[in-house]
């Protein structure tokens, strides 16, 4: 009999029908006479319970139902007699397809920490916050796919392996098939595989710029690595970008594509994954219980999501932000443990998420950064102090988006490149671009994370990535 899906289930209307249903024990309870099985196959954050009669089934077969066993079960779908389900399943047969020990599976009925569920990655999926977290990352890449697709973007595979640093940090990982042990002070990188040094991208834009001036308008989506010895909540080794780029397009253009793509994942999600959302809203109601006043959050999940939807994002320049910052504080009690002294310093998440919360209450997209905190392939304005860069700011996380007008302008670029002394001769490839047809074009990087932790609420990215790589860490 072929298998019906868990959420399937629970929103048919047809009751009295044969139906087979495979999936994983969340929890068995009940005596001699009946059993009460919460099952989850994973389509649904929710439940179906089967009720398995006493007398219909092998004493030693009920045993086996333990918490993380695989079963499968064939039976009519009733109308439930208790409460929290429409229906439930009245159980004819019962098959154990992986039994679980009882006293060995460590997802027990409880209550666990996510830092214990790290710990536990292989099996995390089966809990309710993390089915929940994946279900949403699936729907967000979906979404990615379908909004670019739905407005006429090619979708380009950048290469992982590179030899250029796109962000000039020069924190990448380097990959060589040379033996380490027999490698002196001076290498030869031309007897290396590639014939040359190479390293895991930290960006495929350079490659999407090219494609972009010829096919119009393209976005990668993919993996991307940084050597950044950093074990913050906020930081990977290992995570996706998804970067679109746009020929003909300025500044202004760039930024509304972007706000509109925001919207456009946020809304996916509440419109596709409501049982979900609703589920992780609840969930961090009930971690914030225990938390300080000064600690909890102004909004849920649900409320911050709707916040970004239903408001038109705020936009300044970089100026005009550094002189709201310089004459505010974030409450009463202190100024900002970072003091914004002028032009040219860099904002901290605290004003960031200050621009947002205090003082429009809505999304912020700051312009017009200082070209000395900004990477060199930016299009320069004419005050030659400041270029076409945006970010978008989101409450809680602060920056959420970074992009730019590129610089299209030759002698601009090349200029820019010795200032920053970047390699030139590693870049030919992407001046000559500026040679042949140059145009203006925009475009802008989002981690994909960095989204999912909005639109979840979870608060550290290791918990929005299957198997996170972090220093010291590349478990699974």
């Amino acid at each position: 009999m072929k298998r019906t899906k868990v959420k399937s289930l629970l929103s048919e209307k047809a009751k009295g029908q044969e139906i087979c249903v495979k999936g994983w024990v969340r929890t068995r309870r009940g005596s001699k006479n009946v059993s009460f099985i919460a099952l989850n196959d994973g389509s649904t954050i929710n439940n179906i319970q089967i009720v398995a009669e006493g007398d219909h089934f092998d004493e030693e077969i009920l045993k086996k139902i333990t918490t993380g066993s695989a079963i499968s079960i064939i039976g009519i779908l009733v109308e439930s007699k208790g409460g929290g389900q429409n229906v439930e399943v009245l159980a004819a047969t019962i098959e154990i397809l992986g039994e679980a020990d009882g006293d060995e599976y460590p997802l027990q009925p409880k209550k666990h920490s996510l830092e214990f569920l790290r710990e536990k990655a292989h099996l995390r999926f089966r809990t309710n916050t993390f089915s929940a977290v994946f279900r949403l990352r699936h729907a967000l890449t979906f979404a990615v796919h379908k909004f670019f697709n739905d407005k006429g973007f090619s979708s380009i595979h950048s290469p992982i392996i590179t030899g250029v640093d796109a962000e000039g940090a020069g924190e990448m990982f380097q990959i060589t098939t040379l033996d380490l042990d027999k490698i002196g002070s001076e290498v030869d990188y031309t007897t290396d595989f590639f014939g040359s040094k190479t390293n895991l991208t930290v960006s495929g834009q350079l490659e999407a710029e090219l494609a972009a001036l010829a096919l119009g308008q393209v976005y990668t989506f993919g993996p991307t690595f940084r050597a950044e010895n950093s074990n913050t909540s906020r930081h990977l080794s290992e995570f996706w970008m998804i970067e679109p780029e746009v020929a003909f397009a300025d500044l202004e253009e760039n930024m509304d594509l972007a706000e509109e793509f925001l919207k456009y994942c946020i809304q996916y999600c509440i419109t596709n994954c409501a049982d979900d959302l609703r589920f992780l809203d609840n969930r961090l109601v009930e971690e914030e219980k225990n938390l300080k006043k000064e600690e909890k959050h102004e909004m849920g999940l649900l409320e911050r999501l709707q916040f970004v939807i239903e408001n038109n994002f705020v936009r300044l320049t970089y100026t005009e932000a550094i002189d709201i910052l310089r004459n505010s504080k974030p409450n009463k009690k202190k100024k900002f443990n970072y003091i914004i002294k002028g032009f040219g310093d860099d904002l901290q998440s605290e004003h960031e998420r200050y621009l947002v919360e205090k003082k429009f209450k809505k999304p912020v997209i700051i312009t017009d950064y200082p070209k000395g905190i900004k990477a060199f392939y930016m299009k320069q304005n004419e005050d030659g102090e400041t270029v076409r860069a945006m970010d978008i700011l989101f409450p809680l996380i602060g920056e959420i988006v970074g992009g730019s007008q590129r610089e299209e302008n030759l002698e601009k670029l090349s200029q820019r490149m010795e200032e920053m002394e970047v390699e030139k001769e590693e870049l030919w490839w992407y001046l000559e671009t500026r040679k042949f047809g140059t145009c203006i074009h925009s475009g802008f990087g989002l981690g994909f994370e960095r989204l999912i932790m909005f639109v979840t609420g979870m608060k550290n990215i290791r918990d929005v990535i299957p198997f996170p790589r972090t220093p010291q860490n590349a478990e699974f």
